[in-house]
């Protein structure tokens, strides 16, 4: 399989924020959706949620033929959690395994949807700690769809400002300035807006991890006291 078919039974799952959604289609159209909270001292509500929408749906995991996860950069935990759990279900039903970058699925969350001439886009960005910012260049595509224009970066939120003017920027959940679009949350429901190059491969249920942005904390704390790096996780280094 390699381009992703939202026709096939095909479920979707993102939690890079304190906000985790879960989506399913079938026929092309949108039959189940669920939100959750995500974060340090929640229960473990996303499992749960994805049966929900899969029984709403009348679908079992056997039944998917695709499985597509938000792949960072976002929280550490969340991210964990749920690569664990897509891996785990594409694993077991023989689905096929996509990772779509989580400040994508935020612009495509945008209400009223942008539209315009191909090319027209802005910058996505969300809090990286140590003041700084992740950020993501959309563009629309030919489709109509959002798509990465540029590379994920990690930038002082000094620069950001700097380069690009408010107009153009949008922030997830929540935002330092207030003179810039409306900030917004990721919700998988609006995956089908989301272009770009993830669509057309799937990734390794073998190696595949989500960017997660920084190291975690207790791995720097752990690499500090014993002087010896922990096996490599994907990471956007500054």
């Amino acid at each position: 399989m390699l381009s992703l078919p939202f026709s096939a039974p095909l479920l979707a799952i993102e939690a890079s924020t304190t906000a985790g959604t879960v989506a399913v289609w079938r026929d092309g159209s949108l039959v189940g959706y669920e939100s959750v909270r995500m974060g340090a001292g929640e229960d473990d509500l996303l499992f749960p949620a994805v049966l929900r929408a899969l029984h709403g749906a009348q679908l079992s995991p056997r039944d998917l033929e695709a499985v597509v996860c938000g792949g960072g950069p976002g929280s550490f935990t969340s991210l964990r959690i749920a690569a664990a759990l897509a891996k785990g279900i594409a694993h077991g039903s023989g689905a096929a395994l996509y990772a779509v970058p989580s400040l994508l699925v935020a612009a495509a969350s945008i209400e009223p949807f942008p539209t315009g001439a191909p090319g027209e886009g802005f910058v996505v960005h969300a809090d990286a700690m140590r003041g700084e910012r992740y950020a993501l260049p959309v563009r629309l595509d030919a489709h109509g769809r959002l798509a990465p224009a540029g590379s994920l970066a990690r930038i002082a939120a000094a620069g950001l400002v700097e380069a690009i003017p408010p107009q153009q920027r949008v922030a997830v959940l929540t935002s330092p300035w207030s003179d810039e679009l409306p900030p917004i949350t990721p919700h998988v429901r609006h995956l089908l807006r989301a272009g770009g190059e993830w669509r057309e491969q799937p990734v390794s249920l073998e190696t595949w991890e989500p960017e997660y942005g920084r190291l975690a904390e207790a791995q720097v704390k752990w690499e500090e006291r014993f002087g010896m790096a922990l096996p490599e996780t994907p990471a956007i280094r500054a």
